[in-house]
């Protein structure tokens, strides 16, 4: 059994279309490159035709965790969401204690993530340090480099 997945409307918008782009556009030009393939005669020796078969296993398999990912997904009321504490669609501002640098992130789901958008996915090691935190709270969080104490300077609703 899947786990359940808290989604914004628009992330589980993104994946819907996304599954559509992968029945609709993607599938039947693999099934057509898989006939061409088969119209050039033997296919026990045919790359073209390995190839599509291999495309087609993987695109398959895609289409099915999304399927997986829709189906178990729960849009998030954002109307209950507040800013006392951080939590999933929050927007937070946090100053590396360090150096000082003050970085904005919008918590979300693992499926909307998009770090050029400064979107970070709950089940990351900040998000899961922030969660649950108050503005003036410093969480000592576990990155790559090591530990690094960060101040919660703001808590506002995402997106």
């Amino acid at each position: 059994m899947s786990k359940v997945t808290y989604i914004s409307a628009e992330g589980l918008k993104k994946l819907k279309a996304d599954l559509d782009r992968m029945l609709n556009v993607e599938r039947p030009g693999i099934s057509r490159l898989i006939g061409e393939a088969i119209e050039k005669g033997d296919i026990s020796e045919n790359a073209e035709y390995d190839a599509a078969k291999d495309a087609q296993g993987m695109l398959e398999a895609k289409i099915a965790v999304l399927q997986d990912q829709i189906a178990n997904a729960r849009i998030i009321d954002q109307s209950k969401i507040d800013t006392d504490v951080v939590q999933i669609m929050n927007k937070v501002t946090i100053k590396n204690v360090k150096n000082n640098a003050v970085m904005v992130y919008t918590i979300v789901s693992e499926h909307e993530s998009d770090l050029k958008m400064a979107k970070i996915s709950v089940s990351t090691p900040i998000a899961k340090g922030l969660l649950g935190k108050k503005i003036g709270d410093v969480v000592n969080i576990q990155v790559p480099s090591g530990v690094i104490p960060f101040e919660i300077i703001n808590i506002e609703l995402g997106q």
